[in-house]
């Protein structure tokens, strides 16, 4: 079929995809089915019409690509990916992909990289120093080296070390040429001091807001969720320790951990050796289904963060179903939530356990918070957003128009 005249053929391309759970994962499959629905392919008359084909490296393991309402390509051959760009008008990287961003060069694509990360300002992609998991105040960025070939060194040894610092330089490099980079918050914007950069909040469906309790009953255990993977720079101690006062001062609560990764076994220890694993549940990893119906059920998501989450989707997911947040005051997880939750310093138990007792104590405060987040998720964080905002990019783009 002869391409319409204003339509756009987009390739998207990212290294993790459905079934793969994380938030790069649901915003990628959000924006192309996003743009599939508001923009379909199907009608040859339309030139709004954009043809989407998402490329990813994760195995389907199972899933059924069919159900999707674009094209997918999963692990394509080198050749296969170069004729998929060849055939583009844009190309959207979600995250600067170091091999796709160099071919994109090659091939004079038109490419936008939306940065969920800092692998571009960077080596390990989170701004943490290690083994101090505190925040990085920007090494590389300052030239300073030895410091991230000291830093990671650490967790990955000094010859990996060593090559992680040295492709930082072909790939900063890049996404300083390529038309557009686009980040999830202002924050990460300024982290990362990219030209030709915009924010593009990250847009989440609206669902509709959780039913009210007539009456907060403050016997009812407060019940409180966090949603992520299980590492040591997501902060869970802080949690586990916060929630520990809430034991001793008799404030009942139950603490259900969603989500997976190395550091299970030791918070199922952590929670053994404080006396509070009666009160938690590590729930695993959940479908998203199964996710949905999870925080529906519960009143506060909490997010204590260590490093400076680029944005935090499940605080905003949590905001937008009118749900109470209580997060790290840092980075692009503060960001979002503005003042539509509770903050407390990163890393103080203390005074997470402050802002927990401040809601166990008056649970009106749950409604009051979830009415404000879910007005703040409304404005700032729709899907039309999201999509729009895009669209109009990838139509810049087309038509060889740049960014100042």
């Amino acid at each position: 079929m002869k391409q319409v005249s204003g339509s756009i053929k987009l390739l998207i391309y990212s290294d993790y995809f459905l079934p793969s759970v994380g938030g790069v994962e649901t915003a990628v499959e959000l924006l192309a089915r996003g743009l599939t629905n508001r923009f379909p392919d199907g009608d040859p008359s339309s030139a709004d019409r954009i043809e989407i084909t998402l490329v990813t490296q994760t195995a389907s393991n199972g899933m059924d690509d069919s159900i999707f309402p674009y094209r997918i390509v999963r692990r394509p051959r080198f050749i296969e990916l170069v004729r998929i760009m060849l055939q583009s008008d844009v190309v959207h990287l979600a995250g600067p992909c170091l091999v796709p961003l160099a071919l994109t060069r090659v091939l004079g694509r038109p490419t936008v990289v939306e940065h969920h990360g800092y692998q571009a300002s960077c080596p390990n992609g989170v701004l943490l120093l290690e083994p101090q998991k505190t925040c990085c105040p920007g090494h590389f960025m300052a030239k300073r080296y030895r410091k991230c070939l000291k830093c990671n060194s650490y967790a990955m040894g000094l010859w990996k070390s060593l090559k992680t610092l040295l492709l930082m330089f072909p790939r900063r490099w890049l996404c300083q040429k390529i038309e557009a980079n686009v980040t999830i918050t202002e924050h990460v914007l300024f982290r990362l001091a990219l030209p030709r950069s915009r924010t593009i909040y990250y847009g989440v469906e609206n669902v509709n807001p959780r039913p009210i309790e007539s009456e907060e009953r403050v016997e009812r255990p407060l019940r409180l969720a966090y949603l992520g993977r299980l590492v040591s720079e997501k902060g869970l101690p802080v949690l586990f320790r916060a929630v520990q006062h809430l034991e001793k001062d008799g404030l009942p609560f139950r603490l259900t951990v969603i989500g997976d990764g190395p550091q299970r076994n030791n918070l199922q220890a952590l929670a053994n050796e404080i006396g509070i694993d009666h009160r938690v549940t590590l729930a695993g990893v959940m479908q998203r289904q199964q996710v949905d119906e999870a925080l529906r059920m519960t009143d506060v998501v909490v997010m204590p963060s260590l490093w400076e989450e680029t944005a935090g989707l499940a605080a905003i997911e949590q905001m937008m179903s009118g749900g109470a947040v209580v997060v790290s005051d840092i980075g692009g997880l503060a960001e979002v939530v503005g003042d539509a939750g509770l903050k407390f310093a990163p890393g103080s138990s203390e005074e997470l356990y402050s802002c927990l007792k401040i809601i166990a104590e008056d649970r009106r405060k749950i409604r009051q918070l979830g009415s404000l987040g879910r007005a703040r998720a409304l404005k700032e964080f729709s899907v039309g957003r999201f999509i729009t905002q895009h669209a109009a990019l990838y139509r810049e783009l087309q038509h060889g128009r740049k960014r100042d």
